[in-house]
């Protein structure tokens, strides 16, 4: 990893990113010597995209899903001497080149999962997508009991501890849940959770968004409000997300 002191691997999951993923790929490398592309049984010529590239690509033989491709590259990239995990998505929304701004984060707090928030630049993001995130965004920290400002973000740096001790779903199903249950989980075992601004872009080359605003962000605050009844709702949680009371005594600052 190039100026920066830590030592990261940048896992880049892609189905049917064949119109940005060379792009994506080129501005991490230009930042990044440890870079994993993990081809999600695409169907167009994602994988052929990468060709003459320094990285290592792995290729799912069917569609796994989100999580189940960061899971592999995360396990992958870990048979080495990481210290944290670097995911960026390979559909050209994140700006590649703000990768330093996230480890220079991560370098100053190394127990924190870092997230490159997007949701200041509200003009930027459809809007069903930038309400459903807002929507999120309010479970998601009641759960875990901090604010977070853009829970739904795939540009992050985990700490290489996240996927060592962490039980988070990760299956097929889990699709983009996970980037949910690893927050809330992570923020329960005491990892502080760190917003950094960067900008986001929408449109252009990209193709529509796997995400969908409905029926996934139903299915994350089903997951959330699973947790939140197994705790008695947390109030306390609640009251710490929104800022209206401080953190017990010990717990990091998120």
């Amino acid at each position: 990893m190039t100026g920066s002191a830590l030592r990261a691997a940048v896992v880049v999951p892609a189905l049917n990113e064949a119109r940005t993923i060379r792009d994506v790929v080129e501005g991490v490398c230009a930042h990044a010597t440890n870079v994993i592309v993990v081809d999600d049984g695409s169907t167009d010529d994602t994988g052929d995209r990468l060709a003459g590239l320094p990285v290592t690509v792995l290729r799912n033989e069917r569609t796994c899903g989100k999580a189940a491709s960061l899971w592999r590259g995360a396990r992958h990239a870990m048979q080495g001497p990481v210290e944290a995990i670097v995911t960026i998505d390979g559909d050209g929304q994140h700006d590649p080149h703000e990768l330093p701004r996230l480890l220079d984060a991560a370098e100053r707090q190394r127990s924190a999962i870092i997230i490159g928030s997007r949701l200041h630049a509200k003009a930027m993001i459809p809007k069903a997508r930038y309400r459903a995130n807002r929507f999120a965004n309010f479970w998601i920290a009641w759960a875990a009991g901090c604010p977070i400002d853009d829970s739904q973000s795939g540009f992050r740096v985990y700490p290489r501890a996240i996927f060592e001790r962490l039980d988070v779903r990760h299956d097929r199903t889990a699709s983009f849940v996970f980037e949910s249950e690893v927050l809330i989980d992570a923020a329960r075992h005491g990892f502080a959770i760190v917003c950094v601004p960067v900008s986001v872009s929408y449109g252009g080359a990209a193709r529509p968004s796997h995400f969908r605003p409905v029926a996934d962000i139903a299915r994350i605050v089903a997951m959330v409000a699973g947790k939140l009844l197994a705790r008695g709702l947390a109030l306390p949680s609640l009251a710490r997300s929104l800022g209206l009371i401080g953190r017990p005594h010990g717990e990091p600052r998120r």
